[in-house]
């Protein structure tokens, strides 16, 4: 795939990624106001295919189900960070949004072009040079993952798909 990187930095909590006062108004609503606090021109620039790429402790504070839901919502097809909060990180599992562990951001800049292969955990250069390595979740996670979701993955296991 390939995709904008919109480089975040550390410590980017549930509210900053979707604002509490608009939880209420759904997921259509809440995209226009997601990231704002960090990003406010995010919703009319991600598209299909897009990456975040961020520091340590992305995804932490609360419990809430929208800050996946939204980004996956206005397209971001990986997130890339250097640690996640594990609620954060499973709520994702959950709705089949990729997500990684990067180790090495130095040579990723907001807004590079990158294609990316989520099952080898490579990001490559236009020439096909390889700029970052990820490691995503493995084992079971990765087949929910690959099914799109928690819902998907149990009607597969359930012969219902």
């Amino acid at each position: 795939m390939k995709g904008r990187v919109f480089l975040i930095g550390d410590n980017i909590d549930t509210d900053v990624i979707a604002p509490a006062g608009y939880l209420h108004l759904g997921i259509p609503a809440l995209r226009d106001h997601v990231l704002e606090a960090v990003r406010p021109d995010f919703h009319t620039l991600a598209r299909p295919g897009d990456i975040i790429v961020a520091g340590r402790n992305f995804g932490y504070g609360s419990s809430r189900e929208q800050a996946p839901a939204v980004l996956k919502d206005v397209g971001i097809s990986l997130i890339l960070a250097r640690s996640f909060a594990r609620i954060f990180f499973r709520n994702s599992i959950n709705i089949g949004l990729p997500l990684g562990i990067i180790k090495d951001m130095n040579g990723i800049k907001d807004g590079d072009i990158v294609n990316y292969d989520i099952k080898s955990g490579k990001l490559y250069d236009d020439s096909g040079n390889i700029i970052a390595l990820f490691a995503g979740p493995s084992g079971p996670l990765s087949e929910i993952l690959a099914e799109g979701g928690m819902v998907n993955f149990i009607k597969m296991k359930l012969g219902m798909k």
